[in-house]
């Protein structure tokens, strides 16, 4: 038999489609990150496109070549061609965590976007290691931790941070903005197919950015166009610089992480399923130290592997379409086209995407958990809105002149008399600074408690209170900064949480007890 009939070959027709579903995603993925670094935030263009961008080019570049070696790799070992490499890209959900839990209220609190941008990719880099240790804590994160719990609370973020922005953003301009939305969601949400199998969400974008240019919305400009190549040395510097900055964010930046690399674990086990018997902790490590790469480059958002497989394996895609994607994104970043791109495209056609993957995470979330943990995941989802709730409050407030001071307890608010104003209002305020901060850990803890009341186990609900119990004592929530708080109300109210259900636990086959088929529906 000839040796290269059993070797999957370096491109195939297949690849084809492979690279479309690649390179389309990614992009819709860059140009969210553009919208929201340049657009919202109105960083300067030589951190957005002469760091960020090809610093994400150089991690997505590294991650495709990778696996695209590590399915020839596969393929060599087990004598068969029909191999598929494995599906990468920008982490979707921890790209919106990173930009609107991490460098949102960082921009707003430094005022500073080039420290903001340090401590960012300072978050990414501690994000990569977090990631490449999930090869070894991977497994056992997996078995203990709620998927109720960590998906209600990231598809919390995407919704209030993501499908908001996207519906609001649909209305501000709505001769563009509706009918882009009509097209993209006849085929996100009715399966619908243009002639040649052509998806409407790719007919919306580009059919969109004509729609919008013929309307004046958007400008061609090649001006953008050059050689970005990213420079470590500089990007080490301000990699040093945001570490001391990025500490207090930490409490979001390991969750969202601990996520990420569950989620890479989930898409290589699925990839297995479909037949491709990948290892699971390569990946992880790969994930990792592309992702840690890329913020050494200047990037800011963590790779991780994509959902999808199995579809691509269907389609006969090979190796050649995640190393060809990989080089036309970093060749992008690299060359400044992504510059050239933001100009085309109207905001509109970003919000569409907003709200596309916003309703694809929260929808996701129910779909992958038993329905009897569907109010763990509503519960989870709670604590982000106080994120977005105080960063609007605040910028509001800021206008009039006041400013945020560190509470007696712990939080970051303002003085009894701008608060009583701000209740006098009727503005939702109350509570608000606690729960916004460590919002992501304690949608975490909520809906983990919640779960296990669900399953009758309120000796785990006790000792997730103690977990709570020691994650405010050291401020890593409910806090502005990180210290030791014993006494804090958020402390000893979780200790009476730990209490109570280990009694509780006590009495439940005596004078407390939980009927196994209660339905709270």
């Amino acid at each position: 038999m000839n040796k290269e009939k059993t070797l999957v070959p370096w491109f195939q027709r297949g690849d084809i489609g492979g690279m479309t579903y690649s390179i389309t995603n990614n992009i819709v993925n860059y140009l969210i990150v553009i919208t929201t670094l340049s657009g919202v935030l109105e960083w300067p263009d030589e951190i957005v496109y002469g760091s960020v961008i090809p610093g994400m080019s150089v991690g997505l570049m590294l991650s495709g070549i990778y696996y695209a070696f590590m399915g020839r790799r596969l393929s060599k070992k087990e004598g068969r061609a029909d191999v598929t490499a494995l599906p990468s890209g920008v982490s979707t959900p921890a790209m919106f965590v990173m930009l609107y839990g991490v460098i949102m209220p960082l921009h707003y609190a430094l005022n500073d976007p080039e420290l903001a941008w340090s401590a960012a990719v300072a978050a990414c880099f501690i994000g990569g290691g977090v990631e490449a240790l999930g090869g070894f804590i991977g497994p056992w994160m997996k078995r203990k931790l709620p998927r109720a719990a960590l998906l209600g609370t990231v598809s919390g973020i995407g919704f209030i941070w993501m499908a908001t922005q996207g519906v609001f953003d649909v209305f501000g301009d709505p001769l563009v903005g509706l009918p882009i939305l009509l097209v993209a969601f006849v085929g996100i949400f009715g399966g619908y197919l243009f002639p040649k199998k052509i998806p409407p969400l790719v007919v919306a974008i580009v059919g969109g950015i004509i729609y919008a240019f013929c309307l004046g919305r958007t400008s061609v400009d090649f001006s953008g166009i050059g050689f970005y190549i990213p420079n470590p040395v500089n990007s080490v510097q301000h990699l040093i610089n945001g570490f001391s900055v990025v500490l207090p964010y930490l409490t979001i930046v390991i969750p969202v992480e601990i996520y990420n690399f569950i989620e890479t674990m989930d898409n290589v086990e699925g990839a297995n399923a479909a037949g491709d018997n990948y290892d699971v902790r390569e990946t992880q490590f790969a994930d990792g130290i592309c992702t840690m790469l890329s913020a050494v480059c200047g990037g800011v958002i963590p790779n991780t592997v994509w959902l999808g497989h199995a579809g691509l394996k269907k389609s006969h895609a090979g190796i050649g379409y995640s190393l060809v994607s990989g080089l036309v994104l970093g060749a992008a970043g690299i060359f400044g086209l992504f510059t050239f791109l933001s100009n085309m495209v109207p905001p509109a056609v970003c919000a569409v995407t907003f709200l596309w993957c916003a309703v694809v995470m929260v929808a996701q979330a129910f779909k992958d958990c038993p329905v009897k943990h569907y109010g763990a995941i509503a519960v989870a989802m709670v604590p982000p809105v106080a994120d977005y709730l105080y960063t609007q409050i605040t910028g509001a407030v800021g206008l009039a002149g006041y400013s945020t001071e560190v509470l007696a307890d712990g939080t970051s608010g303002y003085n009894a008399e701008v608060t009583q104003m701000i209740k006098d209002a009727g503005v939702m305020w109350n509570g608000v600074p606690g729960v916004k901060a460590g919002a992501i850990i304690i949608g975490i803890l909520l809906g983990t408690m919640t779960v296990f009341i669900i399953e009758k186990q309120l000796h785990k609900v006790g000792i997730t209170a103690l977990v709570g119990f020691l994650l405010a004592c050291f401020g890593f929530i409910h806090s502005a900064q990180l210290g030791f708080y014993p006494t804090s109300p958020f402390a000893i109210g979780y200790l009476i949480i730990a209490v109570l259900a280990f009694l509780l636990h006590l009495g439940r086959n005596t004078w407390f007890k939980g009927p196994d088929d209660f339905e709270y529906v």
